[in-house]
């Protein structure tokens, strides 16, 4: 692995970063990302919009699909601290958080921190772990901080949390309710590669692992990054198709929970870091509209009647982005 530090790329810690540093970034990081993951291009600018939006992210698909391999190169991409936390029946929280230690030679307690201490940290299979670890890791991504015994501890800036879902197999698990769903910016779908794709997957398995991965930013560059987004314009014409948007799906007679406002305001996060993305100071309708379903499809939920019909949420989330008028 090597590392690069252009003045481009990191630049001056001190002063504020430009949309355009944003944009030549993140198409640098996404480029590399393609060198060692083939496809899934949208997947990977969709984590790294939640990354720079300061939010986390449920990837749900059937083993296999390099959801791991993924997480792992992406972190060494962005040189951030990498964590990997294989969940099970009997995690409890402080095999997520940490504990405190009695040390014997001094007669002194000492805090053993847990994997949430990292930048990224991976969550698999989140829905294995009982509600109570569940919990505390979803305490963690809202408060950023850990609490025990009276001491609290900040984590590490930037913050995100991949957690992934086995869709399929079921038994023995605990599913996370809506309301912990809500707290996640995105959801997205891992679907099988197509067969090119799957045949270039073993092209590079047979040819061997990239080892000359570039180290392209570090995790002040990213806070950077996000404190650039933010300052990304958004017209009024904007907020109130936002708005539309998410109050529709309260009123569809299809959704029998429909978004709240915390759904509003991850749209108008994510809308930001897409157009700063792209190079723009300013957000369009297709930063929206590109951002809807991966925002709305975790927190809406179908009346029984229309999940009879097979209609999906993605489906009803694209009928009404075609109701609501387009601002001009």
């Amino acid at each position: 692995m090597t590392t690069e530090s252009t003045d481009t790329a990191v630049g001056n810690s001190e002063s504020p970063m430009s949309i355009s540093q944003v944009n030549d970034i993140a198409d640098e990081i996404i480029h590399e990302c393609g060198r060692i993951i083939v496809g899934k291009v949208e997947i990977l600018r969709d984590v790294l919009i939640a990354f720079l939006s300061d939010g986390h992210v449920v990837l749900e698909g059937v083993p296999g699909l390099a959801k791991t391999y993924m997480a792992r190169t992406f972190a060494s991409i962005l040189g951030c601290a990498f964590k990997r936390i294989q969940l099970t029946v009997d995690t409890l929280p402080a095999d997520l958080l940490g504990t405190n230690v009695f040390n014997q030679q001094t007669g002194e307690f000492w805090f053993r921190k847990g994997p949430v201490f990292a930048n990224l940290v991976l969550a698999d299979e989140i829905n294995r772990c009982p509600p109570k670890s569940q919990s505390a890791l979803l305490e963690v991504m809202e408060e950023r901080q850990v609490s025990i015994e009276g001491v609290t501890r900040k984590l590490p800036r930037p913050f995100l949390i991949i957690a992934t879902q086995n869709p399929v197999e079921q038994e023995g698990t605990y599913p996370l309710p809506e309301a912990q769903l809500d707290r996640f910016m995105f959801r997205l779908v891992l679907d099988y590669p197509t067969g090119i794709e799957e045949a270039e997957v073993i092209r590079r398995k047979h040819r061997g692992e990239v080892d000359d991965l570039r180290v392209l930013v570090n995790p002040q560059t990213i806070v950077r990054m996000q404190d650039a987004c933010k300052t990304v314009y958004m017209d009024e014409d904007i907020i109130e198709y936002i708005r539309d948007i998410v109050v529709r799906t309260r009123n569809d007679p299809q959704i029998l929970l429909g978004g709240s406002p915390r759904a509003s305001l991850v749209l108008m996060n994510a809308s930001k870091t897409r157009a700063a993305m792209h190079g723009r100071d300013y957000v369009i309708p297709e930063d929206v509209r590109r951002l809807s379903v991966q925002t709305l499809n975790h927190r809406l939920i179908l009346k029984p009647e229309a999940e009879l019909e097979g209609l999906t949420v993605e489906r009803v989330v694209s009928k009404i982005l075609g109701e609501v008028d387009i601002p001009r």
